[in-house]
């Protein structure tokens, strides 16, 4: 029986050490990124600006998705703006380089960036899915093609080695109800495990929430009639005056996402993997409000004041309306690696299938293209559907072969060298509804437009060792781009239907780095290359509208080029100190965007998708990190872009003003907190205004479709109630700062959460 207690007893012991070791020996070892070189390298090593997020971070943030998780990264702006579920981040800058179609999004390698335009939808992903998430900034089309110009973000997975079961809860909500995300519920769960080679990991997650009212309904034709009360006098950020007079009520909704992924060691050398991301949601706004009253306090929904010469001052119930909005991806993924002696070979198969992107928009006469006298009201009546499935096809296949020269110098290189193909297909119809509330009372086809486009490359990048400290690599790579099958339609407008001839082009993509490793603790990095962009198919086919304009495409736009070098420094001081500095420039050649044509569509102007010849972008970015003992940690990182317009023929008034969508100034400050069973963390952000404009004629902050500067801090605490268990709370917005960003932003709320793992 003695026996039997000291054997026990050793057991449990050795268990705590190997345990202790385990951890000592994770903390030691050194990190390690694939996105920068394709290949398995240490951060330190990397030729490249990288910042990587993991999960252990994740669980100590005040972060619920993805595009949260980036927005303290020195050099990342990223911003929902309607921040409800899955509305994609309209502003998302890398190094200056504005919006999604610039910035290349991967999981697992694979494209995110929808075919139509380039689109990301980050708010359906769960971080309890992945592992961690490696930024590149800086231009990497040598290794990646187009859209990778500002950098590239990768959203990297793994499969679980032992046995894990995960099971998450929350509910969060305003603090002043009506101003932030009401009712916010969550719930999340997940199952991996590893038997023998086969291993796998399958989760569900579903949230849903009540919003808040953010998008006014107004009218801007001229001020209520005086026995009139309850609106307000507004602007936009032009200075043109508004009248607000009401809103659409709270934008809420829900989205779901199911994960599954598999894989089996063939060999010790080869492996296969499978994996299936599925993201599909429903968003929609609830009763709307009118502020306005009658003399007895009635609620006013509509008037017809007549103003000769001028045209009339028109309210309609119909402008208070706004439709739904339903999603459903699907992201698959096929990948098989081997290796046979020093050859690595890694093939991959990729579909990103958008089966449905569907809204309705209520009839409102011809603000909403509909015919004069088609007004919808809150109980139904005539509107619109639009749907736009979509397609990419992707194939990658990769080698990684070591080359031993056996000289002095310049020995042991590794070639990285492969092909890839991506062809895209996406088409969007609209129809007439007879009751915009119901999407299968569809009549008759209003417009059309359809694309695809396809894409070649081929790449190469030798990392030559030149010395123990110094190594260069050097990459090319060379893409085939074709376009065709475009065609648009607006039934019934002349000079429509349009067919568009195919077009071709190609680029040539070179690049240049070098890590120098002074010492342990100072690494000199740098490169200079170039990148491209071809224009997608919305740029080319589409035309669309919003809440403040009316979009056309252009089938003629030039593909964007960009040619961009940087340098920096990280360095220690001491223990536990990290500090890093960069800069960069960037200069893009016919940058595409949308032009102000000088044309008004009722209260929407008209813009067109156009490039402007030149333009540059440089800037600081500046990182600290110090570890205050075991327990906490104390970050912060200042960028500055300096992003311009250099010339711009079509519209001369912008040279010299700012790229819209790129914010001056970003710094960031944290203080985390990790020991036993508490952790924590606040972190605040500060924005710089950004223009939406071309002509940055947007100046004013503080109102509707304005871009403010803002200054915003998030704070979280967690509790490890047991091994397997952790209470936490958040709060967003701490301090309740009001601003717009486009849409007004949410307030003050709070989220509390409960999860369990074993």
């Amino acid at each position: 029986m003695k026996k039997a207690k000291f054997i026990v007893l050793s057991l449990s012991l050795m268990s705590l050490i190997s345990e202790e070791v385990l951890a000592r020996e994770k903390e030691t070892l050194p990190e390690v990124v694939v996105t920068a070189t394709r290949t398995e390298k240490e951060v330190e090593l990397a030729p490249a600006s990288l910042s990587v997020v993991k999960k252990e971070r994740l669980e100590i943030k005040n972060v619920k998705t993805i595009d949260e998780a980036l927005n303290d990264i020195p050099g990342v702006h990223i911003q929902r703006v309607r921040a409800v579920l899955d509305t994609p981040p309209d502003t998302i800058s890398v190094r200056g380089v504005p919006s999604y179609n610039r910035n290349l999004i991967m999981i697992d390698g694979i494209q995110l960036n929808d075919p139509q335009g380039g689109l990301i939808r980050l708010g359906g992903l769960r971080l309890e899915d992945f592992d961690r998430i490696e930024v590149v900034k800086g231009p990497f089309s040598a290794l990646y093609g187009g859209q990778a110009i500002g950098g590239v973000i990768n959203i990297i997975s793994t499969l679980p080695t032992k046995r894990e079961f995960t099971i998450k809860a929350g509910y969060g909500s305003s603090f002043d109800r009506g101003k932030s995300l009401d009712d916010l519920r969550k719930i999340y769960v997940s199952y991996g495990d590893r038997l023998g080679n086969f291993n796998f990991f399958a989760s569900f997650g579903h949230q849903a929430l009540n919003g808040f009212p953010n998008y006014p309904a107004f009218t801007v034709l001229g001020r209520p009639p005086a026995h009139i009360t309850g609106w307000k006098e507004s602007s936009f950020p032009d200075g043109k005056t508004i009248w607000i007079v009401g809103d659409t009520g709270d934008h809420k909704g829900w989205i779901n996402n199911f994960v599954v992924r598999f894989g089996y060691d063939l060999t010790k050398n080869t492996k296969i993997s499978f994996s299936i991301l599925k993201v599909w949601d429903s968003s929609s706004y609830d009763k709307p409000h009118t502020y306005l009253r009658d003399p007895r306090g009635n609620p006013v929904w509509s008037y017809f004041i007549p103003q000769p010469p001028l045209p009339p001052n028109v309210l309609t119930e119909s402008m208070f309306l706004s439709g739904k909005i339903t999603k459903d991806y699907t992201l698959y993924n096929l990948n098989f690696e081997t290796r046979i002696k020093g050859l690595k070979t890694k093939l991959t198969f990729g579909l990103y299938d958008q089966d449905k992107h569907l809204f309705t928009t209520p009839c409102a006469g011809n603000l909403t293209f509909c015919l004069p006298h088609e007004h919808a009201v809150k109980g139904g009546g005539p509107g619109k559907v639009h749907d736009t499935p979509a397609k990419n096809y992707i194939a990658d296949l990769q080698f990684n072969l070591p080359v031993t020269l056996g000289a002095a110098y310049l020995n042991n290189h590794l070639l990285t060298f492969g092909l890839s193909y991506r062809k895209g297909e996406a088409k969007t119809e609209e129809h007439k509804l007879t009751n915009w509330k119901d999407t299968d009372s569809k009549t008759n086809l209003t417009y059309k437009t359809r694309g695809e486009d396809e894409t070649i490359g081929i790449y190469i990048q030798d990392e030559i060792p030149v010395s123990e400290k110094l190594t260069f690599y050097l990459g090319a790579r060379y893409d085939w781009w074709k376009t065709s099958d475009g065609f648009e339609n607006m039934v019934s407008t002349p000079g429509y239907p349009k067919k568009y001839k195919s077009r071709d082009d190609s680029f040539f993509s070179p690049k240049f780095s070098f890590v120098y490793k002074i010492s342990e603790k100072t690494t000199v990095r740098g490169s200079i290359g170039k990148a491209f962009r071809f224009p997608t198919l919305m740029e080319q086919y589409r035309s669309f509208m919003t809440p403040a304009h009316f979009k056309y495409g252009n089938p003629k736009l030039k593909p964007e080029e960009s040619s961009a070098w940087d340098l920096g420094i990280r360095h220690s001081l001491w223990t536990g100190n990290k500090i890093e500095l960069f800069y960069f420039e960037n200069y893009l050649e016919d940058y595409i965007y949308y032009r102000k044509t000088g044309r008004i569509i009722g209260p929407r102007e008209v813009h067109e998708a156009s490039n402007l010849e030149r333009a540059k972008i440089r800037g600081v970015e500046f990182s600290f990190e110090q570890k205050l003992g075991e327990a906490l940690k104390l970050f912060t990182n200042l960028t500055w872009n300096d992003a311009k317009i250099k010339k711009n023929s079509l519209y001369p008034k912008s040279k010299g003003k700012r790229l819209p969508y790129v914010p001056e100034t970003m710094f960031n400050v944290g203080l985390e907190y990790n020991k036993g069973p508490i952790l924590g963390s606040i972190i605040s952000r500060y924005r710089s205004k950004v223009f939406g404009t071309e002509d940055n004629s947007d100046k004013k902050e503080g109102v509707f479709s304005s871009y403010d500067s803002y200054f915003v801090t998030d704070a979280k605490i967690s509790l490890k109630l047991l091994k397997n268990s952790t209470l936490s709370l958040s709060v967003n917005n701490l301090f309740d700062r009001k601003y717009y960003f486009f849409y007004l932003q949410p307030r003050r709320s709070y989220f509390l959460d409960f999860s369990y793992k074993f």
